[in-house]
């Protein structure tokens, strides 16, 4: 799969990121961490992880892969945290996600914003990944009146001073957030996550800002939310490529067979076959 340097840091990695945010839902651990190693045989580079993510198991699902494959890049998070913790066994996390279906408290992620707290996550993740630098660490779902901006900023460009991470930023859930940080603290801007799809075009405000985000997400399920059908998932894909042409395009499965879908998608953008129309979408999408 074609790699980019990604705008702002140059951090290599495949224009399709692997996002593990539903990979505890694949199965048990051989499944899962099977699942990791066909995704990187098909050439995804970089891994999308969270503390909140399986309750802490999708880093730990993750970690042979990266003791196995140095040349891998891993992002992960700070500010959302998994209740009860994220080092529990995988029966304790079966059930509370069951739980969680009837209370739903005792599955909600929570949010928690102090240094203090993120302190300890950072150490937490390294340790579950098995690492001891992440190539991107941003801020989970931030808003900017939930945390102190200067003393993150200096945190955060320490731990790069240190070597402890490669590049920081925001994994927002909404444009908007970032704004926010655009206006009050943009230095903590310097990587930008979010949603997008080819239908509500959520990152439009700030490509218009000039800030367009570097990793964008969402564009299957939006797609697959608007009726598109499974046999045009392969045209989102490229519509995706298309809307982030200069970073990566965070997705997932939970089938291997599909992987390949994305390695065609980023081969065709490459050998300049990507000019498919997406007007059936659109269409849809209208409606």
């Amino acid at each position: 799969m074609r790699q980019i340097l990604l705008p702002g840091c140059g951090l290599r990695l495949s224009r399709f990121a692997f996002g593990c945010a539903r990979l505890f839902n694949a199965g048990g651990a051989r499944r899962r961490q099977s699942l990791l190693r066909a995704a990187a045989d098909c050439g995804f580079s970089h891994f999308d992880v969270a503390p909140s993510y399986g309750f802490g198991m999708a880093e730990r699902d993750l970690a042979p892969l990266l003791r196995a494959r140095p040349d891998l890049t891993v992002a992960s998070k700070v500010g959302l945290y998994a209740p009860g913790g994220e080092d529990g066994c995988g029966a304790a996390i079966f059930l509370r996600k069951a739980a969680g279906k009837l209370a739903p408290a005792l599955s909600k992620t929570q949010a928690d914003f102090s240094l203090a707290r993120a302190k300890l996550s950072l150490e937490g993740s390294l340790r579950r990944l098995g690492r001891e630098r992440l190539d991107l660490f941003l801020l989970h779902a931030p808003r900017i009146d939930l945390l102190a901006a200067d003393e993150w900023l200096r945190w955060m460009e320490d731990l790069a001073a240190q070597g402890r991470i490669g590049a920081f930023g925001l994994a927002a859930t909404r444009a908007g957030d970032v704004l926010d940080f655009l206006d009050r603290a943009p230095g903590l801007a310097a990587v930008i996550q979010c949603p997008d799809s080819l239908d509500l075009r959520q990152a439009d405000p700030l490509i218009a800002r000039g800030c367009p985000p570097q990793l964008t997400y969402g564009y299957v399920a939006a797609a697959r939310r608007a009726g598109a059908p499974e046999s045009e998932i392969a045209i989102v894909l490229r519509g995706a490529l298309r809307r982030n042409p200069g970073g990566a395009v965070v997705a997932s499965t939970r089938r291997p067979e599909r992987l390949r879908a994305f390695t065609q998608a980023a081969d065709d953008e490459e050998k300049g076959l990507d000019n498919v129309a997406l007007a059936p979408i659109a269409r849809r999408c209208a409606v």
